[in-house]
């Protein structure tokens, strides 16, 4: 009985949030799922069944080739969503993110403008593009740069995620060391459902990434 009643709570929870997002104006972003690695020994699993290959030109790339970012209702759009979810304390003016806190997850600085917060694409578009996403129409290439799906987008300081730019991890990590295991496995959950290649110096970075992780 007791699980029973926690179930009709669950769902009560659900609705209620739902029909809040309903009311801002918001329409949630409806995406297929898939299920994210279930840690460290999972995402090497994944990580090994990635093609490796060298990187693509960067011929006829553009960030326009990446539609971004989509609307979710009203003027409210896929940034506003990440925002929402990312930080604590949000505030809204309908369904806009107008203030809240954001601690960035790749070098620990405490925000609270959200002017001041980046939705960086932890796959970079230009690297998406070197390792396949040319071949994509622009469509495709939209659904990949407003996935909310995978671990593809998060929120964090603009100072961090303009030193990342277009690089893999051969190239950058995080200066939050904590942060090293997390970053490894979104960026091979997001490789690994796109069907995205990998270089040989990626994959070697990611596999000491990976290793001792739990």
């Amino acid at each position: 009985m007791r699980r029973r009643a926690l179930v009709r709570t669950g769902l009560a929870a659900a609705l209620a949030a739902a029909l809040a997002l309903v009311s801002a104006g918001c329409v949630p972003v409806v995406d297929e799922p898939d299920a994210a690695p279930s840690g460290a020994g999972n995402a090497i699993q994944q990580l090994d069944e990635l093609t490796v290959a060298a990187a693509g030109s960067m011929k006829g790339y553009s960030r326009t080739r990446f539609p971004h970012w989509r609307g979710t209702g009203k003027n409210c759009d896929v940034r506003d969503s990440v925002l929402q979810r990312d930080g604590a304390s949000i505030k809204l003016s309908g369904c806009n993110v107008v203030g809240g806190h954001w601690e960035s997850r790749y070098d620990g600085l405490v925000l609270t403008d959200p002017a001041d917060v980046d939705i960086d694409h932890v796959v970079p578009l230009a690297n998406a593009w070197r390792s396949g996403a040319d071949e994509w129409d622009d469509s495709k290439r939209g659904d990949f740069a407003n996935d909310l799906t995978r671990p593809q987008l998060v929120a964090v300081s603009a100072r961090s995620n303009r030193a990342k730019g277009d690089q893999d991890p051969s190239q950058w990590k995080p200066a939050n060391r904590s942060y090293w295991c997390q970053y490894a496995a979104d960026w091979v959950t997001v490789k690994h459902y796109w069907r995205l290649t990998v270089t040989s110096a990626e994959k070697a970075t990611l596999t000491d990434m990976l290793e001792g992780c739990k």
